[in-house]
């Protein structure tokens, strides 16, 4: 009885100590799991290729100076009344197209004929009475000679005589003056152009120089741009500028610099530079406004870098460079941009022969490990 009671308790003991072990085995296989789930993953290493890097090198840049202004025609006019009188009628009207000699209006010509009838009276009449001077004279000079009249007598017959030939001419000058007046009366356009605007109507009565019709040629334009003085050195006359004109879309005009101002214009530090416009099918018309730009000599070589490389944000141009395996954000200032290559110069020291990333990638942080695959890298770099 006793031995039996002493088995069963050593039997419990050891299936105590058992229990206890598995407990303690399940305890430390649970910590371990949890220990193995809180620790982080490794980070993820950014692989490039050659195309989505940049180098910085040296670049001549080529230089655009913008142009803009308001186009105007280089001849037009406003045909004014040489003579005062009623209009009687007006030939033409806005938007019409003239030649030059064409009839655009006539004056009423009634009193200007009645006018040039007095003036060729008078002028007759002074022939007239110079013939008759200058027979007296004829006749005094023998007199004189035969001492029939004094010498008196005759100078006054030779007095006679110039003031008739003075009274003579005065009244041809007055019938010249009067059958300018009658042509006159008959207004033509002095060029080729279109009507912009017709000024008076039939039956007005204009005096003396008012205006009759305006007429503008649009064969050629020219558009009044104002530049700054110190960029005028690097004009000069014949140069070509590539214009956009309001309300032409994509279509470009190309013009031509054909006078520079040899003063600035009062109260700025600008010129205005002249810019004919070549319009053959008179599609330009004056009064819109165009931009442009034009070329100007490429000046000396700069460090430069793709503008797709440049980022902004906050107001601040930067960049990402791959430096020790690292991606780095570097703040750069940028100078003048060329539109044509899609370079930009970087006036920031960048180190020399570091991958600067040129691709539209988001998201990136710095300090995260990057590379540039081996292969890519050293043909990108050989050929920089």
């Amino acid at each position: 009885m006793a031995k039996g009671l002493k088995r069963r308790r050593t039997i419990g003991f050891v299936l105590a100590i058992v229990i206890a072990g598995a407990v303690a085995a399940a305890s430390v296989a649970l910590r371990a799991n949890k220990s193995g789930a809180d620790t982080p993953s490794a980070p993820v290493t950014l692989e490039f290729a050659a195309a989505d890097v940049a180098f910085v090198e040296a670049r001549a840049l080529t230089r655009w100076l913008p142009l803009s202004g308001t186009l105007q025609p280089v001849d037009q006019t406003t045909v004014k009344a040489k003579v005062s009188g009623e209009i009687r009628q007006v030939l033409v009207r806005e938007g019409e197209a003239v030649k030059s000699g064409q009839i655009v209006a006539r004056f009423d010509t009634a009193d200007l004929e009645a006018k040039l009838t007095d003036r060729i009276g008078a002028l007759e009449a002074s022939r007239a009475q110079l013939a008759l001077a200058e027979k007296q004279r004829t006749q005094n000079q023998l007199l004189l000679k035969q001492k029939f009249i004094s010498q008196t007598a005759y100078d006054t017959a030779e007095s006679n005589l110039s003031v008739t030939q003075g009274t003579l001419k005065s009244n041809e000058a007055q019938a010249q003056l009067a059958r300018n007046a009658l042509r006159d009366a008959v207004v033509v356009a002095p060029l080729s152009g279109t009507v912009a605007k017709r000024h008076v109507q039939p039956g007005e009565k204009v005096s003396f120089d008012a205006p009759l019709v305006t007429i503008v040629d649009l064969s050629r334009l020219e558009l009044q741009a104002m530049v700054p003085a110190n960029d005028i050195p690097e004009l000069s006359v014949g140069m070509q500028v590539q214009m956009a004109i309001e309300g032409f879309g994509d279509r470009r005009f190309t013009g031509t610099v054909e006078r520079i101002n040899p003063t600035t214009e009062a109260g700025t530090r600008a010129i205005i530079v002249f810019i004919r416009i070549p319009n053959p099918d008179s599609a330009l018309r004056g009064g819109m406004f165009g931009t442009g730009k034009v070329t100007l000599a490429a000046g000396a070589p700069v460090p430069t870098l793709p503008a797709i490389a440049i980022r902004v944000e906050a107001g601040q141009n930067f960049v990402w460079t791959i430096e020790n395996g690292k991606l780095t954000r570097r703040i750069v200032t940028v100078g003048r941009r060329d539109d044509t290559t899609g370079y930009v110069e970087v006036k920031t020291m960048l180190p020399p022969g570091v991958p600067i990333l040129a691709a539209p990638f988001d998201n990136l942080k710095a300090g995260a490990p990057a590379l540039v695959r081996a292969s890519t890298l050293s043909k990108s770099a050989g050929a920089t």
